[in-house]
């Protein structure tokens, strides 16, 4: 990582912390444990193995960005995208670092170099493109939500947030090409120094992928279905933190927090910016501020319990080659 990179995001890691200390001065330590202590070992464990479903959905998204590849390989997918989720929430990278991860946890199992950085182009351009859809529905909620005053007869316009982002996903479906040029252009930001192929030969990669419309279309559905999971996990976190929600104000607030977490791309894991969000976000769909910052940091640990045993595989069959040269 260059210099002039490192200064901003430590900067932004400073902010970050400062808000965590915000939020959390704001809720009270002691309320915030009680809160999240509700969930119980069982329900933290559940929560954990239920995450794992997740995982596999967004490995199924990242598997199909890459056509012809078998479906006995949605492991080695999974396993790449929990790597790489793990190296986003957990080490001290931009998004970027944890897409490096990912894509080298692919290439280190054998899989062509050009092909797997194409397919992570893609398969996160279509991440992004049913984000927009995920949060349009989140923005027509919770504007339906305080327009009525949080009024529970607000639900039929959630069904209008689904209509919306359902014409969203057919729009992209339809409009493939021009999010060729976006996949590009997003080439050039994320592949990394080392990564030793060319944009010529990516740019090849990508338009071979871009023809098959089928395989793009399933990238966006189930990245759109991982959005969807993600929501009701946390919708599943409070109900077994005693504070159950109707899965689509879950949804509307869920989305609104992962486009914040976006935003903040410069601060390893979204630290402080997430809890902030949490805590100001809470009440408009009739969430306990406590249990919503609570809910982010069981979130957190969750990331921490399937992450760093995910990154420790990764960094030792990074080690096995290397080692394997050495020793001719």
């Amino acid at each position: 990582m260059k210099t002039n990179i490192r200064w901003p995001i430590a900067l932004a890691t400073i902010v970050g912390l400062a808000a965590a200390i915000w939020a959390i001065g704001r809720i009270g330590l002691s309320g915030l444990v009680d809160a999240a202590m509700r969930l119980g070992p069982g329900g933290f464990l559940l929560f954990c193995v239920a995450s794992l479903g997740l995982t596999l959905v967004l490995g199924a998204a990242w598997l199909v960005s890459m056509p012809g590849q078998p479906l006995r390989r949605i492991g080695l997918f999974s396993f790449a995208r929990l790597a790489r989720e793990g190296a986003n929430d957990l080490l001290p990278f931009s998004q970027v670092g944890g897409l490096v991860v990912g894509a080298r946890a692919l290439t280190g199992m054998g899989l062509p170099k050009a092909r797997t950085y194409a397919a992570m182009v893609v398969d996160l351009s279509t991440e992004m493109a049913s984000q927009i859809a995920f949060t349009l529905f989140g923005l027509i909620v919770l504007g339906s939500l305080l327009l009525e005053g949080n009024r529970h007869h607000v639900a039929p316009l959630a069904w209008i947030g689904g209509g919306l982002m359902l014409a969203t996903t057919a729009a992209f479906i339809f409009l493939q090409r021009p999010m060729l040029k976006l996949a590009v252009a997003l080439a050039g930001k994320v592949l990394p120094d080392g990564a030793s192929v060319s944009l010529d030969r990516l740019r090849v990669e990508l338009d071979d992928i871009y023809r098959r419309r089928s395989a793009v279309a399933l990238s966006f559905l189930f990245n759109l279905a991982g959005w969807i999971v993600a929501a009701a996990l946390a919708a599943l976190a409070l109900r077994l933190m005693g504070q159950p929600l109707p899965l689509w104000r879950v949804a509307a607030l869920e989305s609104l927090i992962f486009a914040i977490r976006g935003a903040a791309f410069l601060i390893p894991g979204a630290i402080g910016v997430q809890e902030a969000a949490y805590l100001l976000l809470a009440q408009a769909v009739g969430l306990d501020p406590q249990v919503a910052v609570a809910l982010s940091l069981v979130k957190r640990a969750r990331d921490v319990v399937l992450g760093v045993p995910a990154l420790l595989i990764w960094q030792g069959l990074e080690m096995r080659p290397r080692k394997a040269a050495a020793s001719h």
